[in-house]
C-alpha cells in the first residue's frame, strides 16, 4: 500500500512539474529577430518608430542593416533561390522597390493584407496614394516629400544664379567641376533631375524615357563640365561642404537636413529653373517573397505600426524628408520638440512658395524607372565612382 501512494505520488509530482515547465513556456513569448534592410536613409526618419515597437515587443530583436539599392534586389532574390529568406523587411525609395517590383521579389501587401491596414487609402496623402498605386500594393508608402529637382548652391561663389536650363549649362561651361549630382539608380536628388529634365527641357512624352531626346542630349553635353558622379548624395553634400563644389542637383528634405546637420552652410540657398514639375518622393516598406508565417505577420505589424499617428510624427525628423508623414493630417506639432525646433528654422518662405507654384507628378513607373536608370548608365554615367 505504501509503495502504491508513493508510487502515485511521483507521477503526481511529475505530472506537476511538466504541467509547470509547459505553464511556463507557454507564458513566454517565443523570441523572433526581424531583419530590416534600409537603403532609403529610412531609419533618419522612422528608428524612433522602430526602437519604440521593440519597446512594446520584447520578444523581438531587430537586426538592423543598412544597404544600397542597385544591390537590394539581387541579395534578396539569391536568398529566395537558395530558401532561405533572412531579409523580414525593406525600407527604400522608388530605386529598389522598382526594380524589385520588376522582378516580382516582392509580397504583395495590399489587399492581400488589408486587416493589417484598414482604411489605407483613405488616410494616405494624395501624393503617397498615386505612388502607391505605381506598386500597385506591393509596398506601403510610410514617407512622403516634394522631392525635386531643386538645386543648392554656395551663395559665397554663386552670384548669377542660373533662371533655365540652358544658363545651368552655361554656368557649368564657365565653372567645369563645381556642379555635380549622384548616379540616379541610387540617388533621390539625382533621380529627381533625371526625371525633372524633361519637364523642363520639353521632351514629347516626361512619363518615357525612351523619347527623352533633349534630355539625353543635355545631359551629354553637361558631362564635359562634371568630374565624376557619385553612388550616394551624401558624397554631393560633404563636397559642397568642402568648398570643392558650388551647385548641387538638390531635393528638399536634403536640402533641409543637411543644412540642419552642419553638413553645408546655413547660409546655402536653393533655385528651381523655369517649367519645373516636382518629381514627389516616398519611401515605402516592402517584405520580400518567402517568408515563414510567423517572421511575415511580425513583419505586417511592424509596418502597420509605423503607420500610427504618433510613429508618422517621427518622419518630421530633421527635415530629412521634409515634411514627412505619408498619412494625413499629420501636423508638424506633433513631432518631438527637438524636431519642431530645427524644421522650422530651416524651413525657407521661398520653399514652400516653390511647393505651392509648381506643378507635381509622380515619379516613373517601375519599368520605366528601370529603363530610365539604365539608359543613364549606358549613355552618361561613364565617370560613376563611389
Amino acid at each position: 500500500m505504501l509503495v502504491e501512494k508513493f508510487k502515485w505520488m511521483s507521477t503526481l509530482l511529475v505530472l506537476l512539474i511538466v504541467l509547470s515547465i509547459f505553464s511556463v513556456c507557454q507564458g513566454a513569448p517565443k523570441q523572433i529577430t526581424l531583419q530590416i534592410i534600409d537603403v532609403a536613409g529610412s531609419k533618419q526618419l522612422i528608428g524612433g518608430a522602430v526602437d519604440a515597437f521593440a519597446a512594446v515587443n520584447p520578444n523581438v530583436k531587430i537586426d538592423y542593416v543598412i544597404g544600397t539599392a542597385p544591390e537590394l534586389p539581387a541579395k534578396i532574390k539569391a536568398q529566395q533561390m537558395a530558401g532561405n529568406v533572412e531579409t523580414c523587411l525593406v525600407f527604400t525609395g522608388y530605386d529598389a522597390i522598382g526594380a524589385g517590383f520588376v522582378q516580382r521579389i516582392w509580397e504583395r501587401e495590399m489587399p492581400e493584407q488589408k486587416k493589417f491596414f484598414p482604411g489605407l487609402e483613405q488616410k494616405l496623402k494624395p501624393a503617397a496614394k498615386a505612388a502607391f498605386d505605381i506598386f500597385e500594393g506591393y509596398g506601403i508608402p510610410f514617407a512622403w516629400c516634394p522631392g525635386g529637382p531643386m538645386f543648392t548652391y554656395n551663395s559665397d561663389k554663386v552670384k548669377n544664379v542660373p533662371k533655365n536650363a540652358t544658363e545651368l549649362l552655361e554656368w557649368c561651361k564657365a565653372n567645369p567641376g563645381k556642379f555635380m549630382y549622384a548616379r540616379p539608380a541610387n540617388s533621390g536628388p539625382g533621380r529627381a533631375f533625371l526625371q525633372g529634365l524633361p519637364y523642363i527641357l520639353g521632351d514629347k512624352n516626361p512619363k518615357d524615357p525612351k523619347t527623352w531626346d533633349k534630355t539625353w542630349a543635355y545631359l551629354k553635353e553637361l558631362d564635359q563640365y562634371i568630374d565624376y558622379y557619385p553612388s550616394g548624395t551624401g558624397i554631393t553634400f560633404r563636397e559642397l561642404g568642402e568648398g570643392t563644389r558650388s551647385i548641387l542637383a538638390s531635393h528638399l528634405g536634403w536640402d533641409m537636413n543637411q543644412r540642419i546637420l552642419g553638413t553645408i552652410p546655413a547660409t546655402s540657398q536653393a533655385f528651381f529653373l523655369e517649367n519645373t514639375t516636382w518629381v514627389n518622393d516616398t519611401h515605402f516598406a516592402c517584405i520580400p517573397k518567402g517568408l515563414d508565417k510567423e517572421h511575415k505577420v511580425m513583419a505586417l505589424k511592424l509596418i502597420a505600426w509605423i503607420l500610427k499617428p504618433d510613429m508618422q510624427a517621427f518622419t518630421y525628423d530633421n527635415g530629412y524628408f521634409y515634411p514627412g508623414p505619408a498619412i494625413n493630417n499629420i501636423p508638424i506639432t506633433k513631432a518631438p520638440a527637438d524636431s519642431q525646433t530645427k524644421v522650422k528654422a530651416a524651413m525657407r518662405a521661398a520653399y514652400d512658395e516653390a511647393v505651392k507654384k509648381y506643378p507635381s507628378t509622380t515619379q516613373l513607373d517601375a519599368q520605366d524607372l528601370t529603363t530610365a536608370c539604365e539608359m543613364w548608365d549606358k549613355l552618361v554615367g561613364a565617370k560613376i565612382k563611389k
